[in-house]
């Protein structure tokens, strides 16, 4: 028939090398003037204010009284995992050998984040700090323990930070789990924890 295209078939191979030979040229990476971004803002006061925004809640407390907080918020928590040194309250112990699985009832996880983003609220979490990477994603309710030293403008300087690191696994982390894609209605804790509380030290 007349106007019809003939059918080609390619298989996988065929079909990589065809993108292999038809990249486009490689572009180099655009200069960031990264002190366009400066601002004169109050870090700290930030972060607290995008940390409730995306639906986090954040105390600025003494390290000693990390206990007492958690004690506090998450009376109900019994099966906790704690790899901060900063908390005795732990009371399931886990390894790098873990399997996730095991820690599909866990109540409440306690981990220390590296450092917090002004500008979005976001804390970089790393492998070292969860120990199993699924640890901040499976639990009920998450705290994250974060020196309020340890605080950035932006995430410019924050991946310029990250671009230094052994390159292990780290995840930013912004207010508990969310979706807003379904009908655009907000759903918290949706595919993770519940909640997530900050706690400043």
């Amino acid at each position: 028939m007349n106007g019809t295209k003939n059918e080609i078939k390619m298989g996988r191979e065929a079909i990589l090398q065809s993108i292999k030979e038809n990249k486009p040229d490689l572009l180099p990476m655009p200069t960031v003037n990264v002190e366009a971004f400066a601002e004169d803002l109050n870090i700290l006061e930030v972060f607290k204010n995008n940390i409730a925004l995306v639906g986090g809640n954040i105390k600025q407390i003494e390290k000693k009284a990390i206990d007492t907080e958690v004690k506090t918020i998450y009376s109900k928590a019994k099966r906790i995992v704690s790899t901060s040194s900063k908390t005795a309250l732990g009371t399931v112990k886990i390894s790098i050998d873990t399997d996730p699985h095991e820690l599909e009832d866990i109540d409440l996880a306690i981990v220390e984040g590296e450092f917090g983003v002004s500008e979005n609220g976001a804390i970089w979490v790393t492998a070292e700090n969860s120990i199993v990477r699924a640890l901040p994603f499976i639990t009920n309710d998450l705290v994250i323990i974060l020196e309020k030293d340890k605080l950035y403008l932006h995430m410019h300087q924050a991946y310029d930070i990250i671009s230094q690191r052994n390159r292990s696994f780290g995840v930013f982390i912004s207010g508990p789990s969310k979706t807003a894609d379904i009908e655009q209605c907000l759903v918290v804790g949706a595919h993770g924890a519940m909640s997530l509380t900050v706690l400043l030290v």
